[in-house]
């Protein structure tokens, strides 16, 4: 095999190689922010582990905030909270001393 042919095989895949870098660089900035879309105005606030797999997240929408039960395969919607109700849920953050029964109750419908 002669330096000639050996080239002829080297070239096409470098430039084979700086074809796919120059896309990758170009989809990273063209592409949608990992943050998502302003528009829809959608923010996971937090996440909590309960089990291996699975996890409560709290996800604000527009004006609601929605309580999600995520696991493996499935993704559960446990509560939907307006924003006069998520006063309440700041007044828990703001008292840490009170307990989990009374921010529970509420939420309980009277």
């Amino acid at each position: 095999m002669s330096f000639f042919e050996i080239v002829k095989l080297i070239f096409p895949l470098l430039l084979i190689c700086l074809m796919l870098y120059g896309l990758l660089v170009f989809v990273k900035r063209y592409s949608f922010k990992r943050g998502g879309n302003a528009l829809l105005d959608i923010k996971v606030i937090n996440n909590q582990m309960i089990m291996p797999k699975k996890f409560l997240s709290v996800v604000k929408v527009k004006d609601k905030l929605l309580i999600l039960g995520v696991s493996e395969n499935n993704i559960t919607l446990l509560k939907e909270i307006d924003a006069d109700e998520s006063d309440v849920m700041n007044e828990a953050y703001a008292n840490p001393n009170q307990g989990f029964a009374d921010i529970f109750k509420k939420f309980l419908p009277k």
